[in-house]
């Protein structure tokens, strides 16, 4: 399969395969956007990651994270590099090793 060109792209692959959920991190909790609930990082497993290089600004480096609770499907765009959240990224390092797999990556 050939690669994605960006994440947006990669997004909806990933929704065809039920993963529709989106997130956002605050307070150090991941938060289901449309069910609103909180997940602590060992609540998260990512079952695939990819990360993009912006074309026309290098300084555009977003990481899609596929991610699976107990109850949801879904996925995150963060920043990472120079214009990283600091919160996401605090949360996404704070994820078990043993929670973090290739599973589910499309291109593998």
């Amino acid at each position: 399969m050939e690669n994605a060109k960006n994440e947006l792209e990669l997004i909806k692959k990933y929704e065809e395969k039920g993963y529709t959920e989106s997130y956002r991190v605050a307070e150090n909790k991941l938060i289901a956007n449309n069910a609103k609930t909180k997940y602590t990082p060992k609540d998260v497993k990512i079952v695939a990651e990819h990360r993009f290089e912006g074309m026309s600004n290098p300084d555009d480096m977003p990481i899609l994270y596929v991610i699976e609770t107990k109850d949801t499907k879904g996925t995150l765009v963060a920043s990472y590099g120079a214009t990283a959240d600091l919160e996401t990224a605090e949360f996404f390092k704070e994820i078990p090793d043993e929670n973090i797999s290739t599973d589910e990556n499309i291109f593998m």
